[in-house]
């Protein structure tokens, strides 16, 4: 059982705040996977498809997002939710960037239920987990980027460091590797947001990337 909860200031202040959590384990990553490219180029002509760049922010996930990210003091026109980012990316005319086939798996979940989903190496996290406010003087450092000072934020830590600033930004030591094994999945709920929609995209999440590596999924549940 992963141990993880939400800080009980956080959900006070934050009503209908949610994690959906997935452990996968003995998962093999590669950096590519032929049907796995072919899915994405078929989820992207989905997209296009189906939504207008100019209907997106209307639309009732992307909308609970955006409110969200105003009421934790980011603002979600230049720092826009993971999947929200996604998605217009596609109606933008360029492809999902690819990283190594679990994490384009798990982006494929995330732009199909519009639910912002990060996912961490598991060997490398201590628990327990929380989800709460930054401390003063807590550092944090993103993927690809420099070390930084994390001042009132909502993280999620493990028992030694914040591992993403929810729900946005993942931390460079966690991240998927090539030589990750065990693999965690965080699928990030707001007010707003429906639990199921959360478990939803968990669950998709976690059978994405069974489907292109491999592994076993010992747990998924949600968080509230």
């Amino acid at each position: 059982m992963v141990e993880i909860e939400i800080n009980k200031d956080v959900k006070r202040e934050f009503e209908g705040i949610s994690l959906g959590i997935a452990l996968i384990k003995n998962i093999h990553v590669e950096k590519d996977n032929d049907k796995l490219k072919a899915k994405m180029r078929e989820i992207e002509e989905k997209i296009r498809k189906q939504i207008k760049i100019e209907d997106l922010k209307a639309m009732p996930l992307i909308k609970a997002y955006r409110k969200f990210y105003w009421r934790i003091k980011i603002d979600p026109t230049k720092q826009r939710p993971s999947a929200e980012a996604l998605i217009r990316r596609i109606l933008r005319g360029k492809n999902i960037p690819h990283i190594n086939t679990a994490v384009d798996a798990y982006n494929l979940a995330s732009i199909e239920t519009q639910i912002p989903i990060g996912a961490y190496d598991f060997d490398k996290i201590k628990e327990p987990l929380i989800l709460r406010w930054s401390k003063p003087g807590e550092k944090f450092k993103a993927i690809g980027e420099e070390e930084e000072e994390v001042e009132k934020q909502l993280v999620i830590s493990d028992a030694e460091k914040i591992i993403n600033l929810y729900p946005h930004r993942d931390a460079d030591e966690t991240k998927i590797t090539r030589e990750t094994k065990n693999v965690l999945i965080v699928a990030c709920g707001v007010p707003n947001v429906p639990l199921k929609k959360v478990l939803e995209a968990t669950e998709k999440a976690a059978e994405n990337i069974t489907k292109y590596c491999g592994g076993k999924v010992v747990e998924i549940k949600t968080i509230t």
